[in-house]
């Protein structure tokens, strides 16, 4: 970046301690919606056999790949992108999916657009599990809920900022360049 593109701030998650979050957030909402199933139906019961763990796996592969374009979807419908300038992707060496665009959003298009994966993967699921009973959805929805837990640091750092402010996603890594309105950006 040259002088006109340096960004006025830079926020950069750290993976090893969004992990731990993750980790912990998984297994309290597992806690939590089990709980509220069990309020709901009076008991919980859940087994396993190789048709639930097929289940499972595939389930959390393709909630993981709709997560990521559900972020492309935020992209477009809150930061007005266009799709031609939005990639989804696996960055093998971090050991994440991501979704990503070469175009700045506001802060607030960015910050809709990183929790919406969090609604219609992590909390529909949810519902789903509640409503049916079911607990490899209950068990799905916990993972995908503590997996937004990169979104949420994102978020929480983002929200300290004014809603104008520009951010520039970094193609690579976990990281924002945000820029204060107004500035003539290269």
């Amino acid at each position: 970046m040259d002088n006109s593109s340096e960004p006025d701030k830079i926020i950069e998650i750290d993976l090893p301690k969004v992990a731990k979050r993750g980790l912990m957030l998984t297994f309290l909402s597992l806690i939590g919606l089990i709980i509220l199933r069990m309020l709901i139906e009076g008991e919980f019961t859940f087994s396993i056999n190789i048709w639930s763990v097929l289940f499972f796996v595939v389930g959390y592969v393709v909630l993981i790949v709709l997560h990521e374009l559900f972020h492309l979807l935020g992209f477009r419908v809150f930061g007005k992108v266009p799709w031609k300038s939005m990639v989804v992707g696996m960055n093998l060496k971090l050991g994440i999916a991501y979704a990503t665009t070469d175009r700045l959003m506001t802060n607030k298009a960015i910050r809709k657009a990183l929790l919406l994966p969090f609604w219609t993967t992590g909390v529909v699921p949810a519902i789903i599990g509640l409503a049916f009973g079911n607990g490899i959805w209950l068990t799905l929805a916990a993972f995908l809920i503590g997996g937004a837990a990169g979104d949420f640091a994102m978020h929480k750092e983002l929200k300290k900022l004014p809603d104008d402010w520009l951010v520039k996603d970094d193609p690579e890594e976990p990281k924002l360049y945000l820029f204060e309105p107004g500035r003539n950006i290269q």
